[in-house]
């Protein structure tokens, strides 16, 4: 595990003057009493890039790492029920397909989004040591409802086989989503949600967050062809993290691969391609800085969202995952929370 307190405090003491803030508010939890907070962010590829013929097993050296952390919580990078309901009550600024369709959940239920969320939480607030077969179909429909599907996996994951039937509002047409759910290459399942089920964790928790960075632009190919041209500019980086990961989805084993993905070196890279190139960019209009602008704030709301998991539970171990590129954001925002640690990933994927 690293200090990354003391990493950030390195980095203000190499600022000018003017450019630090006047109160260090890294140091603020010096005298903490009570145990502190440690995330770990793993920086992932988007498994749906990965061949029709992947196999999930190829995850499994990640997996038994990633168990050794031994989390209370883990964080996914998808929208949470809470903003997907927002999309849908305002479909002129976020668009009619924000979010997946809870239509078969809600008629299985009889909840909407905002409903099935707070039966959700009432339901956790209960939630035995050992559930029934019974209350974990329940608890699955409630968070397929809730437009949570990753935590409806994590619930399926952990009913024998021959539990995994229709019943307790969970009906024939939810139990087929769940069953394809378990196919799709997606690391918020084939990760994070058989993670979870393997250390008995009732729900994963999606953080991400896409309602600041719809930018209003008179001319959106205009600036979709600006962003292009910007991103062309740090394309090797990138042509070699796609040729890295060609290569290593016919791997039998990922682990080398998300050792690569979590190296700061590359993680250095990957940064700067993603914004050096656009904030030098020449545009009339700004469109490049305008999108590093979005790409902040959506940063800055996925970790608030990722605060807020942990908010009642000092001293909790959170896992994040996330594509590789939010990483560096990620570890150096948490870092500066008040009685949190950054874990290092790197250290632990060895």
């Amino acid at each position: 595990m690293g200090n990354w307190k003391n990493w950030i405090r390195g980095v203000a003491l190499t600022l000018p003057l003017a450019a630090q803030a006047q109160v260090d508010l890294t140091a603020l939890d010096r005298d903490m009493v009570g145990p502190r907070s440690q995330i770990l962010v793993l920086g992932t590829t988007h498994l749906r890039n990965m061949p029709a013929s992947f196999n999930p097993a190829a995850l499994d050296g990640v997996l038994d790492r990633l168990a050794t952390f031994r989390p209370d919580i883990i964080t996914i990078e998808t929208e949470s029920g809470e903003e997907c309901d927002l999309a849908a009550r305002h479909p002129a600024k976020y668009g009619a397909d924000y979010c997946a369709p809870t239509d078969a959940a809600r008629q299985a239920t009889g909840l909407d989004i905002p409903a099935a969320m707070a039966e959700v939480d009432k339901t956790l607030k209960a939630w035995p040591a050992q559930p029934t077969p019974v209350q974990r179909r329940h608890l699955a429909a409630l968070f397929l409802a809730a437009s949570d599907r990753a935590s409806a996996y994590v619930q399926w994951l952990q009913l024998p086989e021959a539990e995994r039937r229709a019943g307790d509002s969970l009906s024939a047409a939810l139990v087929e989503m769940l069953g394809q759910i378990g196919k799709r290459n997606d690391e918020s399942f084939q990760l994070a949600a058989r993670l979870a089920a393997q250390l008995s964790l009732p729900r994963v928790h999606a953080i991400d967050n896409h309602t600041g960075d719809k930018i209003d632009v008179p001319d959106i190919k205009a600036f979709i062809r600006s962003i292009e041209a910007a991103w062309g500019a740090g394309g090797t980086v990138f042509k070699e993290f796609a040729e890295r990961q060609k290569v290593s989805s016919r791997a039998p084993d990922l682990l080398p691969l998300y050792r690569y993905i979590n190296e700061p070196e590359h993680l250095r890279a990957l940064a700067e391609a993603n914004v050096i190139p656009a904030m030098g960019a020449k545009s009339p209009q700004g469109y490049p800085q305008m999108w590093v602008a979005g790409w902040e704030i959506r940063n800055m709301r996925m970790v608030a969202n990722i605060r807020e998991t942990f908010r009642e539970r000092p001293g909790a171990r959170v896992l994040s995952i996330v594509g590789a590129s939010h990483k560096p954001w990620f570890d150096a925002w948490l870092g500066q929370l008040q009685g949190v640690d950054i874990v290092d990933a790197e250290g632990l994927l060895k």
